[in-house]
């Protein structure tokens, strides 16, 4: 019988202990300031570049893949442009480095990069195709 009433007295302590703790978190959580770190990460995605690619002649070359990569994750984005020869990326980060080239038919343009210290919100790239 002392065992069980030891074992029952020990679980109300463990009881105890869990709801004081509760009881502590509650009351400082309105104390807390909520994170801004989420306002942050949605004004980070606001850039845009976009622009139009040219062949060595200088006309719009349509069906050109537009590169985009981003020097940080080294992830890469691809756009074929249109028949218009334009191309577009949205929601860029603002904190983010780029290169940004275009390549046709075996040629490629020069590379092209948009810093993470330049402010713009809007980059309007040419890209040229080379021949070689």
């Amino acid at each position: 019988m002392p065992l069980a009433i030891l074992r029952r007295s020990f679980q109300l302590r463990v009881v105890q202990r869990i709801f004081l703790a509760a009881c502590i978190v509650a009351a400082f959580a309105p104390v807390i300031p909520p994170r801004p770190a989420a306002a942050q990460n949605f004004s980070t995605a606001e850039r845009v570049v976009e622009g139009k690619v040219f062949n060595a002649g200088g006309s719009l070359q349509s069906g050109a893949v537009v590169y985009l990569k981003d020097l940080k994750s080294l992830e890469i984005k691809t756009y074929i442009s249109t028949q218009d020869g334009l191309y577009r990326f949205g929601q860029l980060g603002s904190q983010d480095d780029y290169q940004l080239w275009a390549e046709f038919g075996g040629h490629k343009s020069k590379v092209k990069t948009i810093s993470s210290f330049d402010s713009k919100k809007h980059f309007e790239v040419f890209l040229h195709i080379e021949d070689k």
